[in-house]
């Protein structure tokens, strides 16, 4: 379908070869027959979420085709634009790239997108998480109507679908797995396990397991650093990657992690995207995501290309409803082994206390923006932050020609606050001043009571 020019979404498991699906027939046209490709341009866009993910992408495009005497390049962002920049400048038929670098680089006059015949969605899914949907219509909104799409993912949310009608034309559909399914080759087990013990349970899970390469998933940059110190105490050496790591540091690693170098690699799903890397047996889910997807995505890390793997994930009582949304997404019961030995309940059942809880991906969907949320309920007043830290003896002293019966307005309140104590700073006038202050605006003076 690819080498016959028609448009397609294809939704297979990570690990099956999208690679090659597209790569192979893009290859194949490009020289059926060779054009010169014009300066500032490039006859291929390939779009993928993560620089390592790009990075992997040219490679495969390089090894496929060795002897084809294609240029190649990439643009991503961590690194400096220039080099880019001048690589792009004679024209280039394969460019591998971020949305946001791409998007610097036609800003900045230096890639022009009039020649582009091929287009390519890598991980749409993933891209949907990241936020990087705008970009894509930015990017969409200047090539040519004339072109061929081919859009992969690895699942197919609704809001994906929605945007694979918009910019494709009569697609054919392909699916290798069923939606949201989990490689049969990976044995999934989940761990009930206290918060407090992850750490120590980690560690021994990596000395007691017959590890090769073991991938780490953390939801967080600072919890990826912290789980490397953590092993490290117990003399197991690992590295971190994630959004606050150089782009040297990172490639450092995965290179590292491919060659043995390092068996234990830490990462956020951001960063984990893009790694490819044979000979991975084990996957361990140190944190739940509370994206269902992002299940499918993490395990998919192990088992590739016929291989078989494990995936462990160590789950705290915060995270069981996390736990629910995957089984009902990926249709299976996964064994569970009750490692507990405390309170049962979560942290938020027993203090109440639900501030540092992630939510739900429905959960989140529904609940409006802050600022929506900020706008109906008002800002708290100053005033009242103020009286609870005042001494009970003390007073206020209030000018009673701006008080109102019913409260009045919040924003009305909040100011009236300040006023308040500005006035409570300043030395208080005598009770002859006021009444001549009253008397010549011809008011009756009002009287607080200082018992409010």
């Amino acid at each position: 379908m690819a080498l016959a020019g028609k448009d397609v979404v294809g939704i297979a498991q990570t690990g099956t070869g999208k690679t090659a699906a597209f790569a192979l027939p893009i290859l194949h046209r490009l020289i059926h027959p060779r054009q010169q490709v014009a300066p500032k341009s490039c006859r291929v866009l390939v779009l993928s979420p993560t620089r390592e993910l790009s990075g992997q992408i040219l490679d495969s495009f390089q090894a496929y085709g060795r002897h084809l005497r294609l240029k190649a390049t990439l643009a991503i962002g961590g690194v400096p634009m220039g080099r880019q920049v001048r690589a792009i400048m004679p024209g280039v038929d394969i460019l591998v790239a971020t949305p946001g670098r791409l998007l610097d680089l036609v800003r900045g006059n230096a890639l022009k997108l009039g020649q582009v015949e091929f287009l390519v969605l890598d991980e749409a899914d993933r891209m949907l998480d990241m936020g990087f949907i705008n970009d894509i219509r930015k990017i969409v909104a200047k090539l040519p109507a004339a072109r061929q799409t081919l859009f992969f993912s690895a699942t197919m949310p609704k809001d994906i679908a929605d945007l694979a009608d918009q910019m494709l034309r009569d697609p054919a559909k392909v699916a290798v797995t069923p939606v949201a399914s989990t490689v049969e080759r990976v044995t999934q087990r989940i761990i009930q396990v206290d918060r407090g013990v992850k750490a120590s349970l980690l560690a021994n899970l990596l000395k007691n397991e017959p590890v090769d390469r073991v991938l780490v998933f953390t939801r967080t940059k600072h919890g990826a650093d912290k789980v490397v110190k953590g092993l490290a105490k117990a003399s197991i050496p690992a590295e971190a990657i994630h959004g606050n790591k150089s782009q040297n540091h990172r490639e450092r690693v995965l290179a590292a992690f491919r060659s043995g170098e390092i068996r234990t690699l830490v990462a956020t799903d951001i960063a984990a995207r893009g790694i490819d890397v044979d000979g991975i047996s084990h996957v361990v889910n140190f944190d739940l995501p509370n994206i269902p997807e992002t299940y499918v995505h993490r395990i998919g890390r192990t088992a590739r290309a016929g291989a078989d793997g494990v995936a462990i994930s160590l789950v705290d009582a915060d995270e069981v409803a996390y736990l629910r949304d995957i089984e009902k997404l990926i249709r299976q019961t996964l064994p569970k082994e009750d490692r507990r030995t405390g309170d049962p309940r979560s942290h938020a059942e027993r203090t109440g206390d639900t501030r540092n809880r992630p939510q739900p991906a429905d959960s989140r969907r529904a609940q409006p923006h802050r600022a929506q949320r900020q706008a109906g309920r008002g800002a708290p007043h100053r005033e009242d932050r103020e009286a609870t830290q005042r001494p009970a003896s003390r007073p206020h002293r209030h000018n009673g020609a701006h008080a109102s019966p019913n409260g009045g307005q919040a924003s009305h309140e909040g100011i009236q606050g300040v006023a308040f104590m500005k006035r409570d700073s300043r030395q208080a006038p005598s009770r002859g001043q006021q009444q001549q202050k009253q008397h010549s605006q011809g008011r009756p003076q009002s009287v607080r009571n200082p018992q409010r």
